[in-house]
């Protein structure tokens, strides 16, 4: 190997993590349908994430629920200047459902993590009242 390959190896090493890092979420804006709900089917590889986010005002409801046969970490988020408020968080979870009651006007996500060895499947229903 000569010493002007160096350079094009590092520069490549870099970009693999770079965006290896990029590849580690899924970002998805909540698109509502005209009935008011969201529906989504995930496919999460091992150690990776989906989010999925909405503005939502004061006074919203947001009935959610989920489900996959690969347990997850599952939360639902906002970030008031460096602080995150988490109104659901749960470790190892297949399922769950509950209702999310704004009381701020914020940007909120629902995110699920895999930590599992394998590929998991995940349905997604949010209801906006």
């Amino acid at each position: 190997m000569s010493l002007n390959s160096v350079p094009s190896l590092i520069l490549a090493a870099i970009a693999t993590l770079v965006f290896s890092d990029l590849a580690q979420a899924e970002l998805v804006p909540v698109k509502w349908d005209a009935h008011g709900h969201f529906v989504r089917e995930f496919r999460i590889e091992p150690g990776k994430f989906v989010e999925a986010c909405e503005k939502l005002p004061r006074g919203t409801q947001v009935a959610w629920r989920f489900q996959s046969a690969v347990p997850l970490n599952f939360n639902v988020h906002y970030h008031e200047g460096k602080d995150v408020h988490f109104p659901a968080k749960k470790d190892q979870v297949a399922a769950l459902d509950g209702t999310l009651k704004v009381e701020l006007e914020q940007d909120y996500c629902w995110m699920w993590s895999n930590k599992s060895a394998g590929p998991a499947v995940l349905q997604v229903t949010l209801e906006r009242r």
